[in-house]
């Protein structure tokens, strides 16, 4: 079993979905966490499920504002002290529809959130710990970075320029700090949910040679991997979870 004890880590978008299912596996490998997310409800309550105070923190707010970054690594620092693990997970994919369409300023929102945040979180990150005394970071990017998909190809642009990101910091920051992504197909979460409706999660399934959908903790496990030691040889790394999608099924 991968132990993480005494390790500490930052998980964006903590509350729900492939984000909570993270900071689950990290906690019950022993690691610390603070998350954050921009319900505070929510939030809290995720936070208290997976044992705070003694084991998480949690701050709310936009995972774009740079006031949020600085509280939630400063909360980090005071109170466990340091910042060995980031999970950029937090992301939003609001429109459907033609790339050439799309208004430009909902376009530079969804590459603020899911491109440029994730850059800002690794530089304060490295900046408060591991630059000094090293670190791993993982990036959640999507088969859409690598597909042309009906609809969401913003959310795919913004996916790819994060696994372009990857790749040069795990050059520039090596050799302390290691950098992965991985790219999961459909997951069961609720940014998934308009196209799972009716039978919907059942035809696409089918597709899959796996013949099914993926899971959360599908994706926490990879992660809670690239984060640990037992990678410790792996950096720049995009690693496709996708149920075998990929090799010639129709998302």
């Amino acid at each position: 079993m991968i132990s993480m004890d005494n390790a500490v880590a930052i998980v964006t978008g903590g509350s729900r979905g492939i984000g909570l299912a993270v900071a689950r596996r990290l906690v019950e490998h022993g690691a610390k966490v603070c998350i954050t997310a921009r319900d505070p409800e929510v939030l809290a309550k995720a936070a208290v499920d997976l044992g705070a105070p003694q084991r998480v923190e949690f701050v709310p707010g936009r995972v774009d504002d740079p006031e949020l970054q600085d509280a939630v690594i400063a909360r980090t620092m005071e109170v466990f002290g340091r910042v060995d693990m980031l999970v950029n997970n937090t992301a939003i994919s609001p429109v459907y529809g033609q790339l050439v369409d799309l208004d430009q300023n909902l376009a530079a929102k969804i590459m603020a959130v899911n491109a440029l945040a994730p850059l800002s979180w690794t530089k304060k990150s490295r900046a408060a710990w591991m630059g000094e005394h090293g670190g791993s970071v993982v990036n959640i990017a999507s088969i859409a970075a690598v597909r042309t998909l009906p609809g969401v190809g913003l959310y795919g642009m913004s996916k790819a320029a994060l696994i372009q990101q990857t790749a040069q910091l795990a050059v520039e920051l090596a050799p302390r700090i290691r950098v992965n992504t991985v790219l999961p197909a459909v997951v069961r979460t609720r940014m998934a949910a308009v196209v799972l409706e009716g039978d919907g999660e059942r035809e696409l399934a089918e597709s899959y040679p796996l013949g099914r959908l993926g899971e959360p903790d599908d994706i926490a496990r990879a992660v809670t991997f690239l984060l640990s030691e037992d990678a410790g040889w792996i950096t720049g790394s995009a690693l496709v979870i996708d149920g075998g999608v990929t090799l010639g099924g129709v998302m």
